[in-house]
């Protein structure tokens, strides 16, 4: 996870991230994350084992507040997605990384309860979900598309036994593969995912 260079502001858009970061080595990035006005995350959020906010357990408004919503967190190569309270009750040593989100999209392998099949709201929007492997599944959508149709892809495409969403009609992506690059609104906290290094195999 990043939010803008050690002790400066947020990057606030892939742009500037990009610019700070290069390419090398870098699979992609994107936001991920709840975020306040200025950028800085209104949730749980941790880079290099340093907790910049704590968790947020209160009611309000908004995809965030739409319980239950929950930390995507991991330290070296175990990775876990859990409810808020799930977080709270049951995780006491702090990962190296972890960001808090909502609300769940999936969860024990049940499509959050509030989700309807296909509603109204559409927006480009992206998640993250974990299977029993305990592999990492990020996805953006290329078009417009409900919570509905964005949970049971995790759930029913990438059997994911829990997923987070990440953001909506914010959401963006920076793919050096491709040279993809998205630009918009103003953006928060970043999850980036390095290249896995083979060199010892080789």
């Amino acid at each position: 996870m990043t939010l803008g260079p050690d002790g400066g502001d947020p990057y606030r858009s892939l742009t500037a991230f990009s610019r700070a970061r290069g390419a090398s080595g870098l699979a992609f990035a994107m936001n991920a994350g709840m975020y306040g006005e200025d950028g800085r995350p209104i949730g749980y959020f941790v880079v290099n084992s340093q907790r910049l906010a704590t968790l947020n357990t209160n009611d309000g408004d908004g995809n965030f507040h739409m319980k239950p919503n929950g930390v995507f967190f991991g330290t070296g190569d175990q990775w876990e997605i859990r409810t808020t309270d799930d977080f709270l009750a049951n995780v006491s040593d702090r990962p190296e990384f972890g960001t808090q989100s909502g609300p769940m999209l999936v969860i024990d392998g049940e499509i959050h309860p509030e989700i309807t099949r296909d509603g109204p709201s559409r927006f480009v929007r992206n998640g993250v979900g974990m299977d029993e492997r305990g592999r990492a599944h990020f996805v953006i959508s290329n078009a417009p598309l409900s919570f509905g149709k964005l949970a049971r892809f995790f759930k029913d495409e990438l059997n994911a036994t829990d997923a987070l969403f990440l953001d909506g009609n914010v959401s963006a992506l920076w793919n050096p593969a491709t040279e993809r690059l998205d630009t918009g609104a103003p953006i928060g906290p970043i999850v980036v995912v390095e290249r896995k290094d083979t060199s010892d195999d080789e």
